[in-house]
């Protein structure tokens, strides 16, 4: 994906600083896995393609890419990182070159783009054109793009709330979890989420309109604390911990209930993944528990776009980043997914416009 490789003659060449894993990663990683290094862009599309080059403004930190910075052993749905070359993930852009019909010189979009200042993108389909430049264009790296995606897809296709509902989100301040925990209650259900401090609890129920909320980093039990805030027990359960909070979780569904699985961050830096004993409350209480991946509903891209903006402009829905300035604090802005230090959706600003 990276532009440093590109073919082409004409177009100005400019410098293009890069991020790039420098070894697979083996248990929790570090700032160190990654590097910073100096390159060349050449603003030109190779002659014949169809390609179109960007320029990155925004880039979003997302747990899913641990994933891809070990070396894979068993199928996945996103290959593994190459040591040396450019990471890549989801971000906000503006083409500089295209050969492409459908998209301009100076056309904003978002997608997968590479970790890096300008970046050449051979096959450019999968980019989505931004529809409303009036919204602050870092929100589609989050509320507006694949985050915001994935709770509007894994709350109506997947959990199918009903108004009057036990819903129960974990990491809830995150990306995906502050704009699902919202969606459920403009859907009537009773909300709560749990987070990894104080300052995010107390977020959680002042800003996003949860009605409770609690600090699991706090709790001793588990399966107490949900008790506590679901005397009556979960309808619907939003997953992106997995582990222990599993656990406590299928203990304490309702029948009927639905669990959603977005992630499972508790696991993605272990060797070894933890044992689930409590999945017998599926037969018992007829729970389905499915998981899902937003690549399957980007054919909904417009459709949610339009909605979200509508909710983001009616004040239905607010939405907190927490912004890292300059590509240089990318890798600790992404490490730091995993010890929860952000608060909101975490990215990085490339550039200004």
């Amino acid at each position: 994906m990276s532009l440093a490789a590109a073919v082409g003659t004409e177009g100005q060449e400019v410098p293009n600083r890069r991020v790039i894993l420098k070894r697979h990663v083996t248990g929790f990683p570090s700032e160190d896995d990654m590097e910073v290094v100096a390159g060349a862009a050449r603003l030109a599309v190779p002659p014949g393609s169809a390609a179109v080059v960007l320029k990155n403004l925004y880039l979003s930190c997302d747990p899913y890419m641990r994933g891809r910075m070990s070396k894979q052993n068993r199928r996945s749905y996103v290959p593994a990182f190459v040591p040396g070359e450019v990471l890549a993930g989801h971000g906000v852009s503006r083409v500089v070159a295209s050969a492409h019909p459908d998209f301009k010189v100076g056309d904003h979009v978002w997608g997968m783009t590479g970790w890096e200042e300008y970046t050449l993108i051979p096959n450019p389909e999968s980019l989505s054109k931004i529809n409303h430049p009036e919204m602050p264009l870092s929100y589609y790296t989050g509320v507006l793009g694949m985050p915001g995606l994935t709770a509007y897809a894994g709350l109506y296709d997947v959990a199918k709330p009903k108004k009057g509902e036990y819903f129960f989100v974990s990491a809830a301040s995150g990306a995906v979890g502050q704009i699902v925990g919202q969606l459920a209650k403009l859907t009537g259900c009773y909300v709560v989420g749990s987070a990894g401090s104080d300052e995010m609890v107390k977020l959680l129920k002042t800003k996003f309109g949860f009605d409770e909320a609690f600090n699991y980093k706090k709790e001793q039990d588990l399966n107490a604390a949900l008790q506590r805030y679901f005397p009556e027990g979960i309808d619907i359960y939003f997953e992106h911990v997995g582990g222990t909070m599993l656990d406590a979780v299928l203990l304490n569904m309702r029948m009927h209930g639905r669990i959603a699985v977005c992630g499972m961050i508790s696991q993605y830096n272990l060797e070894q993944p933890q044992g689930i004993q409590n999945l017998l409350s599926l037969i018992i209480k007829r729970v389905r528990m499915e998981g899902f991946m937003v690549s399957d509903y980007l054919g909904q891209r417009h459709k949610f776009e339009e909605e979200m903006v509508g909710y983001l402009k009616d004040d239905k829905i607010v939405y907190v980043e927490d912004v890292a300035e300059g590509l240089e604090k990318a890798p600790a802005a992404l490490i730091g997914l995993f010890t929860g230090r952000n608060v909101g959706k975490q990215l990085v600003t490339v550039t200004q416009e």
